[in-house]
């Protein structure tokens, strides 16, 4: 079970995320101050901590160059780029801005953890009859082979690594630019409905939902168009 250590001074989030946490499968543990979490620190490593800057003590950017070896993903009211920036800068593996979308911070949370596994995704990704190999970028769905774009395949390559998570569009855009940087946020629509189009050709089905106002995200139960 992974572990996530909170260093945030306000009761509400700390109960809040740690209700959501939980329910995801994370332990959680808290620091109310800097200096408290230095203190945690010292007698156990978490897998990741999600760190606000505003902190009694030791703030969060003082607390931040302490912190070794641990992915930190800083959780601020401030959304100036230069304080992102710099914050990246000095060691923080993530930024969000408060107040933020829990799904979004979800998918973070999966993102780094992910990467200080050490491990990438699975090289076969399977959802309802698709297959997916993202070594040899290949796509079928019951055994029928699907051509997509380099954009349409890391779209669904996401998607298909979070299946029952809604991925905002912020995030789209921010994990695809790795796979294919060509993808704005004018066009993101445009990608996706062609690629939902290309799966439901093969086998009627739509696979992807969109979620008004928030993003997308792989069907529950894909249906057979019409239904």
């Amino acid at each position: 079970m992974k572990h996530i250590l909170i260093v945030d001074d306000d009761i509400h989030i700390n109960n809040m995320l740690e209700t959501v946490l939980s329910k995801e499968g994370y332990r959680v543990s808290h620091a109310y101050s800097g200096t408290e979490a230095l203190l945690v620190l010292a007698s156990g490593k978490p897998d990741l901590i999600l760190l606000d800057l505003m902190l009694p003590g030791l703030n969060g950017e003082e607390v931040l160059p302490k912190i070794n070896g641990i992915p930190v993903i800083v959780v601020s009211a401030k959304v100036d780029v230069k304080d992102k920036v710099s914050l990246l800068l000095k060691g923080a593996a993530d930024y969000i801005t408060k107040p933020f979308d829990i799904d979004e911070l979800l998918a973070r949370i999966t993102v780094q953890l992910r990467k200080a596994s050490g491990t990438s995704a699975n090289t076969v990704l399977e959802y309802d009859d698709i297959i997916m190999n993202t070594d040899i970028h290949a796509l079928r769905i019951a055994g029928t082979e699907v051509k997509l774009t380099k954009t349409e395949f890391a779209i669904l390559k996401l998607l298909m690594e979070n299946p029952t998570q809604v991925i905002t569009k912020t995030i789209l855009l921010d994990r695809i630019s790795e796979d294919t940087p060509d993808c704005m946020e004018s066009s993101l629509r445009v990608h996706i409905s062609n690629l939902r189009k290309k799966l439901r050709n093969v086998s009627g089905k739509d696979y992807i939902e969109a979620v008004w106002g928030i993003g997308f995200k792989m069907a529950e139960e894909p249906k057979t168009s019409g239904e």
